[in-house]
């Protein structure tokens, strides 16, 4: 019984091991333009900081 489990157990890791490594190398195909730089560099907005106030009633 417990040789039945291990096995199980260490055919589930390696579908797991297979699932994610199928999962990365999806993510990490499609990168392309990464050294391309972006038009947006700042916000338009000055940066103020945040007021909270409570309500009154």
């Amino acid at each position: 019984m417990s040789e039945d489990k291990a096995n199980s157990s260490e055919e589930m890791k390696r579908k797991f091991k297979e699932a994610l490594d199928k999962k990365n190398a999806q993510r990490h195909g499609g990168e392309a333009h990464l050294d391309g730089d972006s038009a947006v560099h700042a916000t338009a907005a000055p940066q103020m900081k945040r007021e909270f106030r409570r309500k009154s009633g």
